[in-house]
């Protein structure tokens, strides 16, 4: 198959999974999103505490990954200050390599300091892994963290993985602002 048709094969999966990434209102959006802290925060008990230091909380309760050579994922999501929206994002990415597969998962951004947030405010698109320090709360790093060790500007959780698809990471995707349909 030729890199093209590799090309036009990655974009007509994507845009078949696009339905089922994208929320159709922002009441829906937000639904989701609390939805998905709460099942994190059933499941991950570090996460309500990280959550308790925070100065916001950014959720993407659903990012659809696909690809085949090349791939592109993306998905929309909400910030919360206080407990209530102040704001929605898009996550996207786009990637090339040895990969394959199609993947679902979800992930929330702890800002711990209003510096990080107004980073997120600032900047025309946002690009993880430039600017404020970001850490990536897997199962391991989560057993040792306490409030006196929480250094970094911000925490990653990743969660509700569903699907096949070589790597996973939240490194490299961009965060945009926009209005979602009301």
């Amino acid at each position: 198959m030729t890199i093209p048709k590799l090309l036009a094969l990655t974009l007509l999966t994507l845009a078949c999974l696009a339905p089922t990434a994208h929320a159709a209102t922002a009441e829906q959006l937000i639904y989701d999103s609390r939805k998905a802290m709460r099942h994190l925060f059933a499941n991950n008990p570090k996460a309500v505490q990280i959550a308790n230091e925070s100065s916001a909380v950014l959720v993407f309760p659903t990012i659809v990954k696909a690809g085949f050579i090349f791939g592109a994922q993306g998905g929309e999501g909400v910030l919360f200050k206080y407990g209530e929206p102040a704001g929605f994002y898009r996550s996207t990415a786009v990637s090339y390599g040895l990969q394959a597969g199609v993947q679902r998962y979800g992930y929330v951004l702890f800002f711990m300091n209003h510096k990080a947030l107004a980073y997120l405010h600032k900047s025309d698109g946002w690009e993880l892994g430039v600017g404020p320090s970001i850490v990536i709360v897997d199962q391991g790093a989560a057993k040792s963290m306490s409030t006196t060790t929480m250094q970094d500007d911000i925490y990653a959780f990743i969660f509700n993985q569903q699907g096949l698809m070589a790597g996973l990471g939240v490194q490299g995707s961009k965060i945009t602002k926009y209005t979602p349909d009301e």
